[in-house]
């Protein structure tokens, strides 16, 4: 068994990687609002705690199991190599905050996570890497030409904004029923909406594998009231009712966001909490949780104004479109187990809405400098990790 003085510090490393993904990449998904001038950053950067943090501990863990377990074969994380790993990605990120140039959490943590999974001996999960580098490598040309579809909509002279954005709206809400969270009841770990209606009324006649007529016209229903309200709220004022979706979204990219990454911070924990401190994975989840929701409030105002004013000048409605595929494709990264960064999905949806209007409004410098840090943070870290925990393994005791 690991020394108390290991096991501190790996739990520690742990919140502080908490702590930082909340001041870094838990910042992007209100940054449009902040940049639409909805929200102040101040006020922004509160609802990103409040959001990020449930996120965290009602929809988080399903990254863990990825992060923790399968990116390197043949050994387990030990509590050492878990702080080796946890402090190298938190050490990139908290350097991206203090730059202003967002690093992609993923990016960071994976990379030391293989580092150090190589310094303990394992072999490389070649299979993992190809599902993940395919799905990153997919992100920001799926999340860009999403936001740019969504940004001409709304700019559409022929379709009136009146039934647009509640059209809109609805598209979001169907996605709600169907998101997995912890206080659903469910036969499996994570309830949706859509199932616990299907449960309680009876599913009725099968669709595709899993998925029922009941559980359909659950997530129909719900859709529709999303588009009754917003239609009810854009018809007093288009404005307000506008602002009022983009708040809203941003919300829910905030939730996601938590729960997806939550997973970067406590799945290199997951053996030991599992192996030595037998604790309940509540627990895990409620520790990445407090401590995404203290970094967003402490630390997330500079991201927040990089991300909504130096990659691209936005309106409101371009706004709205940079975060629906943020939440889509959250939700779909978390329902495949799939280690994403949100600075890459809204930053790629921004320039995506920007690119309505043409490239004036886009920074190709920062973007192109951004692109070149993502890459070499992915293989940074994995070197740092690597000689972090040789040299940590060299003390007496540590390992």
């Amino acid at each position: 068994m690991a020394s108390i003085l290991v096991i501190a510090v790996a739990v520690l490393a742990g919140f502080f990687m908490a702590w930082a993904l909340g001041a870094s990449s838990n910042s992007p998904p209100f940054a449009p609002a902040v940049g639409a001038n909805a929200l102040p950053t101040l006020r922004a950067a509160l609802f990103i705690g409040i959001f990020a943090g449930l996120g965290a501990v009602l929809q988080g863990g399903s990254i863990s199991e990825t992060v923790g377990k399968e990116l390197i074969n043949g050994v387990a994380i030990s509590p050492l190599a878990a702080a080796a790993g946890l402090l190298t990605a938190a050490g990139f990120i908290v350097l991206g905050v203090r730059t202003g140039y967002p690093v992609p959490a993923a990016f960071a943590v994976t990379g030391a996570m293989v580092g150090v999974g190589l310094a303990l001996g394992g072999d490389p999960a070649y299979g993992t890497y190809r599902r993940i580098v395919s799905f990153w490598a997919a992100v920001p040309v799926v999340s860009a030409t999403i936001a740019y579809t969504t940004a001409s909509l709304l700019r559409h002279p022929n379709v009136p904004e009146s039934v647009s954005v509640p059209a809109l709206g609805g598209v979001v809400g169907v996605i709600v029923a169907n998101v997995p969270l912890a206080i659903i009841p469910s036969a499996g770990a994570q309830g949706t909406i859509a199932r616990f209606v299907a449960t309680v009324t009876g599913p009725g006649p099968t669709l595709t594998a899993g998925y029922s007529v009941v559980m359909a016209l659950a997530s129909l229903a719900v859709g529709l009231g999303v588009f009754a309200v917003l239609r009810r709220s854009v018809g007093r004022s288009v404005e307000t009712g506008i602002r009022s979706f983009l708040v809203g979204l941003g919300a829910l990219v905030a939730f996601s966001s938590g729960g997806s990454q939550v997973g970067l911070a406590t799945g290199p924990l997951e053996t030991l909490f599992d192996t030595q401190l037998s604790a309940p994975d509540a627990a895990l989840l409620l520790l990445g949780g407090v401590g995404i929701l203290l970094g967003a409030w402490m630390g997330s105002p500079r991201l927040l104004q990089a991300v909504a004013r130096e990659y691209s000048t936005l309106g409101i409605r371009r706004s709205i479109a940079a975060l629906v595929p943020g939440f889509i494709i959250a939700q779909a990264a978390i329902a495949l187990g799939i280690p994403i960064s949100f600075n890459n999905i809204v930053i790629s949806s921004v320039i995506g809405s920007g690119l309505v209007e043409g490239t004036g409004g886009v920074s190709r410098r920062k973007i192109g400098f951004t692109a070149v840090a993502w890459l070499t943070t992915l293989l940074a870290a994995g070197l740092v990790g690597y000689v972090l925990y040789r040299v940590l393994a060299l003390i007496p005791g540590a390992a």
